[in-house]
């Protein structure tokens, strides 16, 4: 059978597979801890931006149930903090400081990452830099 049926699904791909595998595979404690509030910053981050682009109201609760839990594990202070102001900016719809702040992120939870969830990083905040010369989101 060449191809898919035309009434076949799109299959959905996840983008932030290396970060989640990442977590799943760090030892207990700090490193796993700031595996997984990368993969939630990340995705929080992802949520402003088409095609996802949840409502300002869904990423407001969504974001304060994440900054609840960054608060309440073991995190580095420097990446809590970096941590903390992406969950902050992924209310916002201004693509520039989303793009800033996964870019912080990256940067300081690096020495953690693997080479392919770096790269999903990189690649989120390239999304939001070209997005940036609109300065926000269409909606």
């Amino acid at each position: 059978m060449p191809g898919t049926p035309p009434y076949a699904l799109a299959t959905p791909v996840f983008p932030f597979r290396a970060l989640a595998l990442l977590a799943g595979r760090a030892p207990l404690g700090g490193p796993r801890e700031t595996a997984l509030a990368t993969l939630i910053a990340a995705r929080l981050a992802a949520a402003a931006a088409p095609p996802a682009s949840l409502s300002g109201a869904i990423r407001g609760a969504r974001a304060e149930a994440a900054r609840a839990w960054m608060t309440s594990v073991t995190l580095p202070a420097q990446a809590r903090a970096a941590l903390l102001k992406l969950v902050f900016a992924s209310e916002g719809d201004d693509a520039r400081i989303l793009a800033t702040a996964v870019g912080r992120v990256a940067d300081i939870v690096s020495p953690q990452l693997d080479r392919a969830a770096r790269v999903e990083l990189d690649r989120l905040a390239l999304r939001f830099a070209a997005q940036g010369s609109h300065n926000s989101f269409p909606r």
